[in-house]
């Protein structure tokens, strides 16, 4: 080997400067603070014999690593801080959601109930006049009851004879021209339903059935019940001829009309139950009946 070649070093790298200051500081200043101690004891004092260990690099390590793991911790506590304020706006958010979900389902049942309060009422309300309908129709059948058993009480025997058989030919005489066009819509309409206020084609009320009857033979009526009782020539139940119209009630005050068809019957739009029927005079008698053709 040359003498001039390199031999590796085998000492331990030297410390920079700033550390060996810093270590040679510690030191000084431990070594001084042990000598001023020696010099103020007493003279028969004993001698110093514990080690006092010296700050190391390493220990100063750690409290780097001490505030690494305190600035973590802060963020941590940060962190959760804002986990929890999220969590109660997301309760908050739910709360309020609920809240109104409620109000919603409160408001809906508050609208359902007022809903099938009003269909009782309108229910109440159709019964009730068609019970006063009834009602007013048996008190009209008892007035023309009483009033037929006057009459006939102070008529003779051949009179009786007479009326029987003129209300036997009106019933089987059979309807012709405009009479039997009215008729005939009357009839065709049977099976639909009633309906307050119908004019058709499918659905009637009293007065639009027969008004919707007299416009297929050309014929206008009002719309109204008494209107149309009023119209024409009164006429008698025992002279009916087919297209008259029957009412009940008084004639200028009538609530309910119907179309006489032959044969003892008539045609009317009864009530929401029954819709358009045909029925005997006998099942409801009429109170009158008018005549237009």
């Amino acid at each position: 080997m040359s003498h001039t070649a390199h031999i590796p070093s085998h000492r331990k790298p030297r410390r920079s400067a700033s550390k060996l200051a810093l270590r040679a500081g510690v030191a000084g200043g431990v070594l001084g603070t042990i000598a001023v101690a020696g010099a103020a004891g007493p003279a028969n004092a004993e001698p110093v014999t514990e080690t006092i260990e010296m700050p190391t690099l390493g220990s100063l390590d750690a409290a780097g690593g001490l505030a690494s793991a305190v600035a973590a911790s802060a963020e941590a506590s940060q962190q959760e801080a804002l986990d929890q304020n999220l969590q109660t706006l997301e309760d908050a958010a739910l709360h309020k959601a609920a809240k109104e979900a409620k109000k919603a389902k409160a408001e809906a049942e508050r609208k359902a109930a007022a809903e099938r309060a009003e269909k009782a009422r309108l229910k109440a309300e159709q019964e009730r006049k068609e019970a006063a309908e009834r009602a007013s129709r048996d008190a009209a059948r008892t007035q023309l009851s009483t009033t037929s058993s006057s009459n006939d009480s102070g008529s003779s025997s051949s009179d009786s004879g007479s009326t029987a058989s003129e209300s036997g030919s009106s019933q089987t005489q059979a309807p012709t021209g405009s009479a039997a066009a009215i008729v005939a819509f009357a009839r065709a309409q049977i099976g639909d339903a009633y309906v307050s206020g119908g004019t058709g084609p499918n659905s009637w009320d009293c007065s639009g059935l027969v008004q919707a009857a007299y416009r297929a033979a050309g014929i206008d009526l009002p719309r109204i019940s008494y209107e149309q009782s009023s119209m024409g020539t009164e006429v008698s139940l025992s002279n009916l001829q087919p297209g008259d119209i029957l009412y009940w009630g008084s004639r200028s005050g009538s609530y309910h009309v119907a179309i006489y068809v032959g044969g003892g019957k008539y045609v009317g739009a009864q009530n929401p139950s029954s819709g358009v029927v045909e029925h005997s005079l006998d099942w409801d008698t009429p109170s009158g009946a008018v005549r237009i053709l």
